[in-house]
Protein backbone atom coordinates (compact mmCIF):
# COMPACT_ATOMS: atom_id res chain seq x y z
CA UNK A 1 0.00 0.00 0.00
CA UNK A 2 1.56 3.27 -0.92
CA UNK A 3 1.24 6.50 1.58
CA UNK A 4 -1.30 8.03 -0.26
CA UNK A 5 -3.48 5.73 0.08
CA UNK A 6 -2.80 5.05 3.97
CA UNK A 7 -3.65 8.71 4.56
CA UNK A 8 -6.88 8.36 2.55
CA UNK A 9 -7.94 5.24 4.56
CA UNK A 10 -7.28 6.61 7.60
CA UNK A 11 -8.75 10.04 6.67
CA UNK A 12 -12.17 8.02 6.20
CA UNK A 13 -11.67 6.15 9.01
CA UNK A 14 -11.82 9.09 10.98
CA UNK A 15 -14.51 10.40 9.29
CA UNK A 16 -17.99 10.66 11.81
CA UNK A 17 -20.95 9.07 10.40
CA UNK A 18 -23.70 11.65 8.40
CA UNK A 19 -26.07 11.47 11.38
CA UNK A 20 -23.05 11.99 14.48
CA UNK A 21 -22.54 15.26 16.24
CA UNK A 22 -18.59 16.43 14.67
CA UNK A 23 -16.54 15.43 17.61
CA UNK A 24 -13.25 17.89 17.66
CA UNK A 25 -9.83 16.24 17.74
CA UNK A 26 -6.34 17.60 17.84
CA UNK A 27 -6.99 20.94 15.76
CA UNK A 28 -3.92 22.24 13.19
CA UNK A 29 -2.47 24.63 15.56
CA UNK A 30 -1.28 21.49 17.46
CA UNK A 31 0.79 20.28 14.31
CA UNK A 32 2.10 23.57 13.57
CA UNK A 33 3.25 24.47 16.89
CA UNK A 34 5.26 20.73 16.49
CA UNK A 35 6.32 21.81 13.44
CA UNK A 36 7.77 25.01 14.52
CA UNK A 37 9.80 23.81 17.79
CA UNK A 38 10.51 21.28 15.58
CA UNK A 39 12.47 24.13 13.73
CA UNK A 40 13.71 25.83 16.17
CA UNK A 41 15.20 23.06 17.59
CA UNK A 42 16.69 22.50 14.21
CA UNK A 43 18.12 26.27 14.14
CA UNK A 44 19.72 26.01 17.67
CA UNK A 45 21.12 22.32 16.77
CA UNK A 46 22.49 22.54 13.14
CA UNK A 47 22.11 26.39 12.03
CA UNK A 48 23.44 28.10 15.30
CA UNK A 49 26.88 26.70 15.89
CA UNK A 50 27.50 26.86 12.15
CA UNK A 51 26.98 29.81 11.69
CA UNK A 52 29.29 31.18 14.89
CA UNK A 53 31.90 28.72 13.48
CA UNK A 54 31.94 30.80 10.12
CA UNK A 55 32.10 34.09 11.99
CA UNK A 56 35.04 32.61 13.95
CA UNK A 57 36.82 32.03 10.81
CA UNK A 58 36.40 35.09 9.03
CA UNK A 59 37.68 37.21 12.34
CA UNK A 60 40.47 34.91 12.23
CA UNK A 61 41.33 35.55 8.35
CA UNK A 62 40.81 39.23 8.68
CA UNK A 63 43.26 39.39 11.46
CA UNK A 64 46.42 37.50 9.92
CA UNK A 65 49.25 39.41 10.89
CA UNK A 66 52.78 38.59 8.92
CA UNK A 67 54.64 36.34 11.27
CA UNK A 68 52.00 34.11 12.17
CA UNK A 69 51.74 30.42 11.55
CA UNK A 70 48.88 29.15 10.16
CA UNK A 71 47.35 25.81 8.35
CA UNK A 72 46.23 26.00 4.67
CA UNK A 73 43.03 24.28 3.43
CA UNK A 74 44.75 21.46 1.89
CA UNK A 75 47.30 20.82 5.38
CA UNK A 76 49.70 23.06 4.87
CA UNK A 77 52.00 24.60 7.45
CA UNK A 78 53.70 27.74 6.86
CA UNK A 79 54.38 31.44 8.15
CA UNK A 80 52.52 34.20 6.59
CA UNK A 81 55.23 36.55 4.85
CA UNK A 82 53.19 39.27 3.27
CA UNK A 83 49.00 40.24 3.68
CA UNK A 84 47.64 42.25 1.10
CA UNK A 85 43.58 42.47 -0.10
CA UNK A 86 42.80 38.82 -0.39
CA UNK A 87 46.03 37.06 -0.67
CA UNK A 88 48.80 36.40 1.70
CA UNK A 89 52.23 34.58 1.19
CA UNK A 90 52.91 31.68 3.22
CA UNK A 91 56.84 30.57 3.27
CA UNK A 92 57.20 27.18 3.44
CA UNK A 93 60.37 24.84 4.07
CA UNK A 94 60.66 24.24 0.38
CA UNK A 95 59.32 28.01 -0.92
CA UNK A 96 56.81 30.16 -0.66
CA UNK A 97 53.41 30.22 -1.49
CA UNK A 98 50.65 32.85 -2.33
CA UNK A 99 47.51 31.52 -1.42
CA UNK A 100 43.78 33.06 -0.92
CA UNK A 101 42.58 34.40 2.36
CA UNK A 102 39.91 31.92 2.25
CA UNK A 103 42.07 29.28 2.48
CA UNK A 104 43.57 29.22 5.73
CA UNK A 105 41.65 27.22 8.16
CA UNK A 106 43.35 27.69 11.27
CA UNK A 107 46.55 29.08 13.06
CA UNK A 108 49.04 26.36 13.93
CA UNK A 109 49.68 27.32 17.48
CA UNK A 110 45.70 26.25 18.49
CA UNK A 111 46.19 22.54 16.46
CA UNK A 112 49.26 22.42 18.22
CA UNK A 113 47.63 23.03 21.75
CA UNK A 114 44.90 21.17 20.76
CA UNK A 115 46.70 17.78 19.83
CA UNK A 116 48.55 18.40 22.94
CA UNK A 117 45.41 18.65 25.48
Amino acid sequence: MNLIQIIGFQGLAQAAPAGAPAQEGPGGMSILLMYGLLLVGMYFLLFAPQRKRQKELEKLQSSLAVGDLVIAAGGIYGKVVSVKDDRITLELESGRMAVHKSSVMGKAEDAAKAVQS
